[in-house]
């Protein structure tokens, strides 16, 4: 098995290298004085470490660029050519993959492969098997790929390796079971919290905010909170159960067992209920035929309907946006986040979705405190999570 190319940390200035990765991981090129400039250390002492990490292969000199004094310098940026990153975002009855290069940039993303992943031995090994495969009809060369990125619904400590939803033995993390199946260094993250570093990486690009919460909107309901620009875990790494906060008095009982939990009444099942509730009742819409022929009512049915804007499926998703504005108000007071973004499945609902998040936001949360704040849609959308899992396995691997 590939080990970490940076795997110790305690070797003397190691901590520079890390610094000198990670500028070039969030902001691409650096000159030696940029560099200096940002990690407060001397030109001699960059400019060697530079060249130590241009000889291990993992920066590359990419050429001159004009100084503020109009003097041009090298830069140095990731080493493209160093290797490639998988990600796989695990959904309910389909995955992702998605594939980067070693300085990050999208090589290849397909995306609703057809699996569903069950809690046993083989059927990880059957995913993997699958994962290599399709990695490979993309034209990259398993032996290339330095680390993979696992994204799981529901708890996940990534520390530790396990997964609650996919729980296989006490003795054996999620994470070792994919590693032996891949032959590769491997990390487990939860889904929402892969999306949040993915879109985060991604607005890292061209904006300076530090304080962002991700709302992911899909079967179910969960959120990843990056806080002074870090991922926020909690104790133990369970943070961002935002579909089980005990916020209604619906009566409803989630399917974690509580009473009102969040997501019964902002998330896809939840709409899913809500719709087929509704045609029960003998509600005509778009979706009756096939309601009423007998055949299964899926989200997707509901999104499309949205789409075609029928009435009963707009109400649902509007009532939606009303139940997770006011809780999102709700995060603002905590928070005070600059950005909230929206992701998942049901962004598919546009403005139906989003103007009744924004509505709820403005009457529920203190005006004071959500004036600074953007709420947005996700930019990356659907392959927010495999993008951020190649992230975190990149960075895991550099030992960031």
């Amino acid at each position: 098995m590939k080990q970490s190319l940076i795997n110790a940390p305690e070797q003397k200035n190691a901590a520079i290298k890390h610094q000198i990765l990670y500028l070039c991981m969030l902001n691409g090129a650096y000159s030696i004085a940029e560099l200096t400039s940002e990690i407060d250390a001397s030109i001699p002492t960059i400019t060697k470490f530079v060249g130590e990490l241009i000889d291990e292969g993992k920066l590359v000199d990419l050429g001159k660029k004009g100084s503020a004094r109009g003097r041009r310098t090298s830069t140095y940026g990731l080493n493209p050519e160093a290797g490639y990153f998988v990600g796989v975002d695990v959904a309910r009855q389909h995955f992702h993959i998605c594939v980067t290069d070693f300085a990050g940039d999208v090589v290849a993303f397909i995306k609703d492969i057809a699996f569903v992943l069950e809690p046993t031995p083989d059927s990880f090994k059957s995913m993997c098997s699958l994962t290599k495969e399709m990695v490979a009809a993309q034209g990259v060369s398993w032996d290339r790929v330095l680390s993979v990125g696992v994204s799981l619904s529901g708890r996940v400590n990534p520390e530790e390796g396990f997964s609650l939803s996919y729980f296989v033995s006490d003795d054996l993390p999620v994470k070792d079971i994919f590693a032996k199946a891949l032959g590769v260094p491997v990390i487990v993250e939860n889904d929402s919290r892969a999306m949040t570093y993915g879109e985060y990486l991604d607005i890292a690009r061209t904006s300076d905010e530090k304080n962002m919460l991700f709302i992911n909107v899909s079967w179910g309901l969960g959120m990843g909170m990056v806080l002074d620009g870090k991922l926020y875990y909690g104790k133990s790494g369970f943070s961002g159960e935002i579909g089980h906060f005990p916020f209604l008095e619906n009566g409803i009982i989630c399917r974690c067992g509580k009473e009102g939990c969040l997501e019964t009444g902002a998330s896809g099942s939840a709409l899913h209920t809500m719709i087929t509730a509704e045609l029960a009742k003998g509600r005509r819409s778009s979706l009756s035929k096939k309601y009423d022929s007998g055949e299964e009512i899926t989200l997707e049915d509901i999104l499309l309907a949205v789409k075609e804007e029928d009435v009963l499926a707009i109400e649902g998703i509007e009532n939606v946006g009303d139940t997770l504005g006011r809780a999102i108000a709700g995060l603002i007071n905590v928070f005070n986040p600059g950005l909230v973004v929206i992701g998942g499945r049901l962004i598919e609902g546009k403005d139906y979705l989003l103007l009744h998040i924004r509505s709820a936001v403005n009457k529920h949360s203190l005006k004071r405190v959500s004036s600074d704040t953007e709420i947005r849609f996700s930019k990356l959308a659907r392959r927010a999570a495999a993008i951020g899992d190649c992230a975190l396995a990149r960075a895991k691997y550099l030992g960031l």
